[in-house]
Order: C-alpha cells, then structure tokens, then sequence
C-alpha cells in the first residue's frame, strides 16, 4: 500500500524525563505516523526524545515511547529475539528487526517507517501474513507426494545429514518480509513472489520427499512474476536477517528454469 506523505505536514515533539547523568545520549527518533483506519488523517512525521540504555534495542525503546510517551503508537513483536520477524521495520531507509538493533549502533536521531509492499495496519505494524499466505497459496509451498493416503504409522523415510543441513539451512527463513521491502521488482511487480518465495521453491526443490520435478516447477516461477523478474540488485541478501543464500538460490534457480524453457 502507497501512502502519500504531506510535505508540511509538522513534527509533534514529546521529551521524556530530564536526565540527572547530562552524558547520557538523548535519542531523537522520527517516526511515521498514519492510521488507515483514519482517512481524515494524514501521514506525518512524529518525534520523540527518549534516553538511551545500556542494551538498549529498537524494541526496547518503542516500548517506552508506547508505556510512558504515547499508547497511541503501532509496532508489532512477538517473541523479541529474532525469530517471529514481526518487528521487521525501516530504519533509516533500511529494512531491518527492531529487536536485533541497538540504539548505541545509530546517530542520536534516526528514522523509522513500516515496511513498503505490506498492507499497512498503523505507523510501523504491517500485515506481512496476508502477503506471505497468499505467495504460499500460489505457490503451493508444501510437500507434494503422490500417494493418496499416508500411513501414519509407517517410519519417517531416511535423508542423509549433509542433505538435511541444506534443507534446513533455507528452512531458517522467518518470513519478517525484510527482503521483500528491499526489492526493487517488488515495487513495480505487484504480483512478485519475492526472494522469500524462491527461497521456498528451492528448499521443496532439494526436498527428496516432494515428487515435483522442475517442469512442474518452472509452470510456478518460470515468468516475470517469479525468478526471471529478480533484477539481481541484492537487496534482498543485503538486508536478510538470517543471513539466507538468497542470491545463491535465486541465480540456481534461474539457470535451473532456463534450462527448462529451451528443453
């Protein structure tokens, strides 16, 4: 969702506490506020000034802001360490994890706005879900055998270590919508599955467990929808929390699908 900024629109500033320790750094953090449940409302930039920490994240911080400043501001999180990647947000233009960033890491002012291409639910929250569930949907993330009824009971059929670790090495994705925010043919495509989608298919590709071979493949992502619109501008690996192969992958793929199309 495309928010027009006003131009004039002014910074409301809220301080906190004087400090009694005048060497503390005093953080001024500009936030951009809208609320689409609003639309007699317009986006603007708020400030607020807010004592730094030692230990001191993102998350941390916008915690404070909301108990002790503002109740009214919107970010999400959920488990703070990491792992659920719903604290994914624009810091200084970058997408990153308000729980993975410290504050001592930043200037004393700096920026924060919700990530591009989700929905917006309010200032920083967006609804990554909606996006992801419908790239899952399309697709069809998940295992595809052709038996049709699974024995319970039968053993887990084997798979050699090296071969698990390569799986689960693209398994760790949390999905935080990072990489899709830094992507370029994001922006122009609105139906582009993302490094996060093609991430996917590689990880069902080494599957042993999945019965799809790369014809069935290439009918999912073999357009400009899918890995031949990746203009391989590397925002995607640039800003990836976990730090995936993603550029790996997707250059993979795209040989693989290649290969595919002249067959």
């Amino acid at each position: 969702m495309r928010i027009p900024i006003h131009p004039v629109a002014p910074a409301l500033v809220q301080t906190a506490p004087a400090a009694a320790d005048t060497a503390t750094r005093l953080l001024k953090i500009r936030i951009l506020r809208f609320d689409p449940r609003q639309p007699e409302t317009l986006p603007h930039w708020q400030t607020y000034e807010l004592l730094d920490a030692a230990g001191m994240t993102l998350f941390i911080a916008l915690s404070e802001i909301r108990e002790k400043l503002d109740p009214s501001l919107q970010f999400d999180f959920v488990c703070r360490a990491g792992i659920c990647g719903s604290c994914a947000m624009l810091i200084n233009g970058r997408p990153g994890l308000a729980c993975r960033t410290l504050t001592k890491n930043l200037d004393l002012e700096f920026t924060l706005a919700p990530l591009p291409v989700f929905e917006l639910i309010g200032d920083l929250s967006v609804d990554t879900g909606k996006w992801m569930r419908g790239m899952s949907e399309r697709l069809q993330t998940w295992v595809h055998q052709q038996e049709e009824a699974v024995d319970l009971r039968r053993l887990e059929a084997r798979m050699e270590p090296e071969l698990a670790e390569k799986i689960y090495e693209l398994d760790r994705c949390i999905e935080c919508g990072c990489c899709v925010a830094a992507c370029g043919t994001a922006r122009m495509r609105e139906d582009f599955v993302g490094a996060v989608g093609l991430n996917k298919i590689a990880r069902f590709r080494l599957d042993p467990r999945d019965t799809r071979d790369d014809d069935d493949f290439y009918e999912l992502i073999g357009d400009d929808d899918g890995v031949f619109g990746c203009m391989s501008l590397l925002g995607c690996h640039d800003v990836c929390p976990k730090q995936l192969p993603l550029s790996t992958q997707i250059a993979f793929l795209r040989r693989k699908m290649v290969a595919m199309a002249f067959k």
